[in-house]
């Protein structure tokens, strides 16, 4: 059985999501971070230019080549 490996960068990225959420959630509480989710249109609907802009917001690196299922799979795992 293979082993995951994460890259250090990996681990933050998580770490950094998940602060994001519990500050979130010990501000507002649970049921409202809750509400927020899913207010957006999916990914799908954006225009590769909006995923790009939304990807430099978010400091995401090397997102300018990359194809609009990339960047949706990158905004994703952000």
């Amino acid at each position: 059985m293979g082993r995951l490996l994460r890259s250090p960068m990996m681990l933050y990225s998580y770490s950094e999501k998940a602060a994001r959420i519990s500050n979130a959630a010990a501000r507002d509480g649970k049921s409202k971070v809750a509400e927020r989710g899913g207010e957006s249109p999916p990914y799908e609907d954006w225009t590769v230019s909006e995923l790009k802009k939304r990807a430099k917001e978010l400091s995401l690196t090397n997102y300018s080549a990359k194809k609009k299922s990339e960047l949706i799979t990158a905004l994703r795992n952000h």
